[in-house]
């Protein structure tokens, strides 16, 4: 496994792990915050899948 592929799959599990904390959070505050971090790095895990994508087809 190349580090990229390290790095996707370590932002999928950031992303999972961030969605169940919000949806456990009783504190609305807690929850808007732990979404919002959800989304970053869904994003950041999106960016780093169409870079593992770029490099294989290079």
């Amino acid at each position: 496994m190349t580090e990229l592929e390290d790095r996707l799959e370590r932002f999928e599990t950031l992303t999972a792990e961030c969605e169940l904390i919000a949806k456990l959070a009783t504190d609305s505050t807690k929850r808007e915050f732990y979404l919002k971090l959800a989304g970053h790095y869904y994003e950041l895990a999106n960016e780093t899948r169409r870079a593992v994508a770029t490099k294989a087809a290079a």
